[in-house]
């Protein structure tokens, strides 16, 4: 885009095209601007290292800062994120220590017919995971549902098309299995480690 007074051409405005990520748009900003520099000044015979002939404003710098800014968004989400996966997983922890007080009777005859200690383990470590995910999956649906609502909204120059990453949607379940896992973990031990005859014994 040309800036204009009458036959003379004060400005040049350039804007590059759409890149991958904010590293490539940056490598070709850094590009563009110093061919542009070096092509302008090479056909009116103007010195390299002359600044008040030809000058060229590279917005980077503020581009730059809008990047660092969205970082740090993103990082306090993730910190958010995490402390609200430990408030759940301690939730759902005091729950399975729950289910498993009120199923010691239960627990006990399966030990007195043969489970095994592994078996005890891996039940409440299963259903501690299947807690996590109902709810886990809920948010992240609901999630999702909201970006498709308000991504009308926020269509513009700076966002566009916001959506739910893939790779970020799998780290997701993967955390929610684990913590699920970690949830249960106690429980669990504490669940194989009940005696028959006492877990019959119990009211």
């Amino acid at each position: 885009m040309a800036f204009a007074a009458g036959d003379r051409v004060r400005s040049l405005a350039y804007t590059v095209k759409m890149a991958e990520n904010f590293d490539e748009a940056v490598a070709q900003s850094m590009a563009i601007s110093e061919n542009i520099e070096q092509d302008i000044k090479a056909r009116h015979i103007v010195a390299p290292d002359d600044r008040s002939a030809v000058n060229v404003n590279n917005t980077l710098e503020e581009a730059k800062k809008i990047y660092s800014l969205i970082a740090v968004i993103r990082n306090v989400f993730w910190f958010i994120g995490i402390f609200t996966i430990i408030a759940g997983v301690v939730g759902v922890s005091n729950i399975m220590l729950i289910i498993v007080k009120e199923r010691t009777k239960e627990i006990g005859i399966r030990k007195a017919i043969g489970a095994l200690p592994g078996s005890i383990i891996a039940l409440i470590l299963q259903e501690a995971i299947f807690i996590t995910a109902v709810a886990g999956f809920f948010g992240l649906f609901a999630g999702v549902g909201l970006l498709q609502l308000v991504s009308p909204l926020v269509d513009n120059d700076f966002i566009k098309s916001p959506q739910v990453d893939f790779n970020t949607a799998l780290t997701t379940v993967i955390i929610l299995i684990v913590a699920g896992a970690v949830a249960g973990y106690i429980p669990a031990r504490r669940a194989a480690h009940i005696k028959p005859i006492d877990a019959l014994r119990d009211e």
